[in-house]
């Protein structure tokens, strides 16, 4: 069985395989990718395997295996160079009332002052002013239309990365399927509390594993803080929809891989994005990040949904969740039992392994919900159930704490323990407040696959 560590040349490119990558048994089936899948190969199929685990040259007919493996999010392309260059690139960095943190040398540079108070003025850029507010959206596609380039980089002015990180990321589209690449968006080092919390959970960050980007996959957004564009396929898809003042950039890259486009997430670049300077400040950024839940979840039905799990794992946690432990355990087994003859062609400990971990996951899945979207339900029920309130407590403490020791900030526990509990209620509400305002539950209500259960 295989890992993400280890890293292989197939054909002229490099790839990685994801963590979640296993080849069991004969070796003719492997099971990865997000969502996980498992794919039957032949025994030709099988060489292509060995092939990419080695890195070996792919035997004759191997493309297509790596192509299905790739769309999978079962392994992952690393570029090691490429012609394309700076004048490949124009940035554009949308801009209001503040001065981009970001001055690239060698691309040319477009800023859009988005209708400041005050004029802007960015020494060696190109300036485009705006006469009314339009927002990120509305001022990043004012500067699309002035790209001449084949590609364009997205840089908000609270975002900072190496301008030779930046044009490394153009090694992706050597991939003529490849229309956006996005870098890992981490938080500014700093020595406030609200900086040293970022700086393990910050809300850009979406970790250290590459993968493909789409809905309910494991990196199922990507942030325009700092992406990387095909302009043909930005402009194929008609850009950034400029009625969304929050979400542009999750509804772009949605509907770029609804159209088949390949999106790639890369946190070997690294982008660090400034931390809000108050409580209160930061207390908006989240709520506001929440309330474009409910206009997204009208674009992109169930894209959205809080919580995604088989209709067996809802089961088993709800009877564990009504006081029936035993009920719950049972169902589980029941689940496993079925798994196993199934996947007959899989080693009976691999498929409780699968069935193990998909429930578990399911089960932290369902607590986070409910100390994040669901909150408010949350509340409702432990004032009216003392095991409620005391369970959701313990919750909300040690599943924090058990972050805090594996994460282990530059901070102490009780002060990421309440950020931290913030982070979500903030988050939450802004969900809340976007699905009244928008007169929909779709962002507040689970997605079950085999429901009922059969």
């Amino acid at each position: 069985m295989v890992g993400v560590t280890e890293v292989s040349d197939a054909g002229d490119g490099r790839y990685v395989l994801d963590s979640s990558y296993r080849r069991p048994a004969d070796g003719t089936t492997v099971i990865a990718g997000s969502p996980l899948r498992l794919f039957r190969v032949s025994k030709r199929g099988r060489a292509a395997l060995v092939a990419l685990e080695r890195g070996e040259p792919l035997p004759p007919g191997g493309q297509a295996l790596l192509d299905r493996l790739l769309d999978a999010g079962a392994v992952h392309p690393r570029p090691r160079s490429t012609s394309l260059c700076p004048a490949d690139l124009t940035v554009v960095i949308p801009a209001r009332d503040q001065l981009p943190q970001f001055r690239p040398a060698a691309c040319r540079t477009i800023v859009i002052d988005d209708a400041s108070a005050s004029p802007l003025v960015v020494d060696g850029a190109e300036m485009l002013r705006l006469d009314a507010n339009r927002g990120p959206g509305g001022a990043r596609n004012e500067g699309v239309a002035l790209v001449d380039t084949p590609f364009v980089a997205f840089v908000d002015t609270d975002v900072d990365v190496a301008e030779a990180d930046l044009v490394s990321l153009l090694g992706h589209f050597d991939d003529p399927k490849v229309a956006l690449v996005a870098p890992r968006v981490t938080g500014a080092t700093g020595k406030s509390r609200l900086a040293r919390y970022e700086a393990v959970r910050a809300p850009l960050d979406l970790g250290p594993e590459p993968g493909r980007i789409a809905p309910g996959s494991r990196v199922g957004f990507v942030p325009a803080a700092a992406i990387v564009v095909r302009i043909d396929a930005l402009r194929g898809v008609g850009g950034f929809d400029e009625s969304l003042r929050y979400g542009e950039d999750v509804d772009l890259v949605w509907r770029l891989a609804a159209a088949g486009w390949r999106c790639r997430y890369e946190p070997a670049v690294v982008a660090s994005h400034r931390t809000r300077s108050t409580l209160r400040g930061w207390v908006e950024q989240r709520m506001r990040y929440g309330t474009s839940a409910a206009p997204l979840s009208r674009r992109h039905p169930d894209a959205l949904a809080p919580v995604r799990m088989s209709g067996w794992s809802a089961a088993t946690w709800g009877a564990v969740a009504v006081g029936a432990p035993v009920a719950g355990a049972a169902i589980a087994m029941t689940t496993t039992l079925a798994l196993v003859r199934k996947l007959r062609d899989l080693p009976p400990a691999e498929c409780i392994r699968l069935a193990g971990l998909g429930h578990l996951y399911a089960g932290r899945l369902l607590l986070s919900t409910l100390l994040r979207a669901w909150w408010p339900v949350s509340v409702v029920a432990a004032v009216v159930s003392r095991r409620v309130r005391r369970l959701l407590a313990a919750a909300a403490v040690g599943a924090a704490l058990a972050d805090w020791r594996r994460e282990r900030p530059d901070l102490d526990p009780a002060s990421y323990v309440a950020l931290r509990r913030l982070d979500d209620v903030a988050y939450g509400t802004g969900v809340w407040l976007g699905a009244l305002h928008q007169r929909t539950a779709a962002p507040l209500l689970p997605s079950l696959s085999n429901w009922p259960p059969r």
